[in-house]
């Protein structure tokens, strides 16, 4: 399975980023390989609108099976989310990437519908 986190950082200790659209970096973690992929997402900052959207986008090309994030993807990002399987989970916004992987795997995190 492929998760993807909302992040301000590259390690597992790395804070979480609240944000959908803005986010700083995707973390994608696979949890068949053990690896962790980072990439960026520097190009939504300087963009007025459309960055939730235009970010719903590049999320789905990497396929991830769950996003967790902090406080979701806005509705026009959701609906574009949700052509896919994924399910996408809030509330680890104030969390590490390990912390907020724990407590996704605890089932302390709410499924945003």
């Amino acid at each position: 399975m492929k998760i993807l986190f909302t992040a301000k950082g590259s390690e597992w200790s790395s804070p979480m980023d609240a944000r959908f659209g803005r986010m700083e970096m995707m973390v994608i973690y696979d949890e068949e390989s053990d690896t962790l992929e980072v990439l960026p997402n520097s190009e939504t900052e300087a963009m007025e609108h459309g960055a939730g959207l235009q970010t719903a986008k590049k999320v789905l090309k990497h396929s991830p099976d769950i996003i967790i994030t902090g406080n979701g993807a806005g509705g026009k990002a959701l609906d574009i989310l949700k052509t896919s399987n994924v399910k996408i989970f809030i509330g680890a916004g104030d969390m590490s990437i390990k912390e907020a992987y724990e407590a996704y795997k605890n089932g302390k995190l709410t499924e945003q519908l």
